[in-house]
């Protein structure tokens, strides 16, 4: 179970949306921090889109957990990275970088991720990118 959940994250650094994409479920369930809940792979795919315009991301120390019975998985990990174009509603991108804790957690169903969410501390990035 945690090996899909390797190859999201390897495939998240190499910026590669194809394979995220094949690691999930058709109705995946993308919840967001601090927005809403996207439906289906080609709402992920739009939302990687606008992500990789915004933000170059490496995560580093990661560590995956799972649930016995294989339904559920979650991992930990440190967001490195810069703020590259201005993101609506935040403050002005001017190629800052940030390192930040992170963690996913997810719903996995017939092999394939069925929910994914993120948490963050958007305050701590919003202090890191304003310096």
């Amino acid at each position: 179970m945690t090996d899909i959940i390797a190859r999201y994250f390897a495939a998240f650094n190499a910026g590669d949306t194809d394979t995220m994409l094949d690691c999930l479920d058709e109705q995946i369930a993308h919840h967001v921090n601090e927005g809403q809940i996207r439906v289906g792979k080609e709402k992920f795919a739009e939302f990687c889109g606008y992500m990789d315009r915004c933000y170059k991301e490496e995560l580093t120390d990661m560590v995956i957990f799972s649930a016995e019975g294989g339904s559920r998985a979650a991992a930990e990990y440190i967001v490195n990275g810069t703020y590259l174009q201005t993101d609506e509603g935040l403050p002005e991108a001017k190629g800052q970088t940030y390192r930040l804790p992170a963690g996913s957690f997810f719903e996995l169903k017939d092999g394939k991720i069925s929910r994914v969410t993120t948490y963050y501390n958007l305050a701590d990035w919003i202090a890191q990118v304003s310096r």
